[in-house]
Parts: C-alpha cells; sequence; structure tokens
C-alpha cells in the first residue's frame, strides 16, 4: 500500500471517529491522530463540525494542538509552549517530521546547522539518524546526506497542509508557472518551425546543387562525345588522304 492511499483511509477513519464524538472524547481522538505514525495531514478532521465547536470550550486546547499540526513546526511549539498541553514522545517526532516537510517547501538545500537548531538536535549523527530512520524510511522525504557539504539534498517531501492564506498564493504560483509554460512551447514551436524553414530551405538548395552537378555532367559527357567524333572523323579523313596519294 502506498503511502498516499494509506493516508487516505487513517483521514476518512479519524473523520468517522471526529463525527460521532464531542467534547472531551475528542481529545483522545485528537491526541491518538496526531501521534499515529502514518498520518501527516489534518486539514479534513479539522474541517469536522463537532472538532471546530471546541473552540471557546474547555478543550480548546486540543484544537489548537490539532492546527499545530496541520500547519506549525516544532520550533512553533518550543516558542508558545505554554498555550499547549506537554506532548507525548510520539507527538514530538511528529512534529518533527513535520517540521522537516515545512523546511523542504522552500528550500531543496537544507544545511546541517539549521535542521539542528530547527529540530532541537545537538549533533550530526543524531540528525543524520532521524533523517534517515524517521523520514526516509517513513516515505515522506527522498534525499542525499552530503556529510562533506553538511547538508540535506531533497528530491523529494511530501505536502503539508494548505497554511491559512496559502491557496491564494498557490494559485498565483501556478498561474505564473502556467504562464512561463506558454511562453516557453511557443518558443519551442518558433525554433521547431524556423528548423523547418531552413530544412526546407537547406533541401531546396541541395536540389539546386545537385542539378547544376547533373548540368554539369550532362555537359561533360557531350563534350567527350563530341570531342571523340570529331577525333575518329579526323582520323577518317587523315586515313582517306593518304590512300589517295
Amino acid at each position: 500500500m502506498d503511502i498516499e492511499q494509506k493516508q487516505a483511509e487513517l483521514i476518512e477513519h479519524f473523520v468517522k471517529q471526529a463525527e460521532i464524538l464531542r467534547g472531551g472524547s475528542l481529545s483522545n481522538v485528537i491526541v491518538e491522530a496526531t501521534s499515529h505514525p502514518s498520518l501527516f495531514a489534518f486539514s479534513e478532521i479539522l474541517l469536522v463540525p463537532n472538532v471546530a465547536e471546541l473552540q471557546g470550550t474547555e478543550y480548546s486546547i486540543f484544537l489548537d494542538v490539532l492546527r499545530l499540526f496541520a500547519h506549525g513546526t516544532w520550533s512553533d511549539y518550543k516558542s508558545n509552549g505554554g498555550c499547549f498541553p506537554s506532548l507525548v514522545p510520539d507527538q514530538v517526532r511528529k512534529l518533527k517530521q513535520l517540521s522537516v516537510l515545512t523546511l523542504a517547501e522552500t528550500n531543496k538545500v537544507l544545511p546541517y546547522d539549521q535542521l539542528m537548531q530547527e529540530l532541537d538536535v545537538s549533533n550530526v549523527r543524531e540528525l543524520e539518524d532521524f533523517l534517515i530512520n524517521e523520514c526516509m524510511y517513513a516515505g515522506i522525504v527522498r534525499g542525499k546526506l552530503d556529510q562533506l557539504r553538511r547538508c540535506f539534498e531533497v528530491q523529494f517531501a511530501a505536502g503539508r497542509d494548505l497554511r491559512p492564506g496559502q491557496l491564494g498564493s498557490m494559485i498565483q504560483t501556478l498561474t505564473t508557472w502556467l504562464t512561463t509554460s506558454d511562453n516557453l512551447l511557443l518558443s519551442i514551436q518558433e525554433k521547431i518551425k524556423w528548423a523547418d524553414t531552413m530544412g526546407e530551405a537547406d533541401k531546396k538548395h541541395r536540389k539546386e546543387i545537385e542539378d547544376k552537378v547533373d548540368e554539369v555532367k550532362k555537359t561533360l559527357k557531350k563534350y567527350t562525345v563530341s570531342r571523340q567524333t570529331w577525333s575518329y572523323e579526323g582520323t577518317r579523313r587523315s586515313s582517306t588522304l593518304n590512300l589517295e596519294e
């Protein structure tokens, strides 16, 4: 089972759980969802009306936790520690995995120093173990560890939930990409047309040269035949004169 299919099944499972529970019972669902080792998307759970109704209640802190896992990072948690309950080890690991995905959204070369600071990792060995065992083996990123340059070169990273306001920016980015692609396609088509035109011109020029060569060959052939005929006639006349004498 690929990661997308497993994600879809897990999301469906937790959404169904959230739809039938209310209040404090939802806190267990949220903790379970944010602790699950194979779940990395939470926006569908956030959209469940029962979950949204936690806002302003004594359980709203769990709604904040769910938002943190949907859009936040480990640095967000550290800088706002008083706003969240203590995380269990599985949640800590998950939030750090999500933090790597966030960094990979904007930069495909992640320096070790930046990663160690963002993930609260004290040494390179611990960082590389985390990237290999918790990120690459989990299938959420692929890349190359460059110990010489002290960086992680990202080749693939799974996408996270869209943050509020991010959709407009993404649409603008895609629109710009589409315009650039259209311009590139037009340029390629023009180059193909130019190449075809040059190809036809080259064929025409080659045909003209071949025709001239044929004409020269024909002229030489006529000249050779005429010369041979003239030589033969001259020889005959010479022989006739000798006989008459």
